[in-house]
């Protein structure tokens, strides 16, 4: 099967999965999500998407009708059923069915599962982006991963007509993330993150990167910056759970970064070398 399909237990490809309408997905965006890549038949950073996946119903108040291993469970088993070496896994958990209303449908609605599993092109190091950008104008919630993705739909829409890769948020002046990524940058061999507050989604591979500069001896601060210093950046990295980490090199068709690519390859090498280590 090339394109796997699950709704809460029921398997198919994409193309033919069926949803009720009164799923709040359908009315409200009413729900939480969560993607990796698989790799050799083995799930990358899992646990740490689980832990985001609980952090998220817990701050939208979605019950889970799943223990984690539970899940863990289910979506092995559904990796299983795919032969394509590497993979996107997605998974959302919507709060359920339940006839339109705004208000929270009662305990006896239990949460639907969904899941897709796609083939997934990995690209190398030499692979760069480029970039352009738009105001954020989104809510107050970024850090909650919600199906909520209207204004990063826009964003994203406007990069593929510039001919660009991603779309960076900014609010005013200051970068927040991007369309589907964070974006941090190296200046003066420091590596600079905005820090996971409200305005954006706590990425695991950001947190990964972190933990490769610590381990790397590269001197991290977590903290706003704008963007002049994102222009002015020695290098600009973008990173995803689908696309790990990559250089970009312009901003709306001027040159960014590209000051310090022997840092840049050194850090990005070393988040690839652990992520074919954890899924050998």
């Amino acid at each position: 099967m090339k394109n796997l399909g699950y709704y809460n237990g029921e398997i198919g490809l994409v193309e033919e999965m069926r949803v009720p309408m009164n799923d709040r997905a359908c009315y409200f965006g009413d729900g939480v999500y969560e993607a990796t890549m698989v790799r050799n038949r083995k799930i990358f950073a899992l646990d740490d998407h689980l832990t985001r996946l609980w952090n998220s119903a817990r701050l939208v108040e979605i019950d889970l009708p799943y223990t984690k291993e539970e899940l863990t469970a289910i979506l092995y088993g559904l990796v299983e059923k795919i032969d394509s070496p590497d993979q996107m896994l997605y998974w959302q958990v919507t709060r359920g069915t339940a006839m339109r209303n705004h208000i929270f449908p009662g305990a006896d609605v239990t949460a639907n599962l969904w899941v897709t599993i796609k083939p997934l092109t990995v690209h190398g190091h030499d692979h760069t982006l480029k970039l352009t950008d738009i105001e954020d104008t989104r809510f107050f919630h970024c850090n909650i991963k919600t199906l909520n993705l209207l204004v990063n739909c826009i964003a994203s829409t406007k990069a593929d007509r510039e001919g660009c890769d991603e779309c960076v948020f900014h609010r005013g002046d200051v970068v927040t993330e991007c369309a589907h990524s964070n974006v941090s940058i190296l200046k003066d061999g420091v590596f600079v993150t905005h820090p996971t507050d409200e305005f954006i989604l706590p990425g695991i591979t950001r947190k990964h990167l972190i933990q490769e500069c610590e381990k790397l001896g590269i001197p991290v601060r977590e903290e706003a910056f704008t963007m002049d210093e994102l222009r002015n950046a020695d290098e600009v990295i973008v990173s995803s759970s689908t696309k790990l980490a990559k250089r970009a090199l312009s901003l709306n068709g001027k040159p960014v970064g590209g000051k310090d690519e022997a840092l840049a390859l050194r850090l990005m090498e070393s988040y690839m070398q652990r992520y074919l280590n954890e899924t050998m």
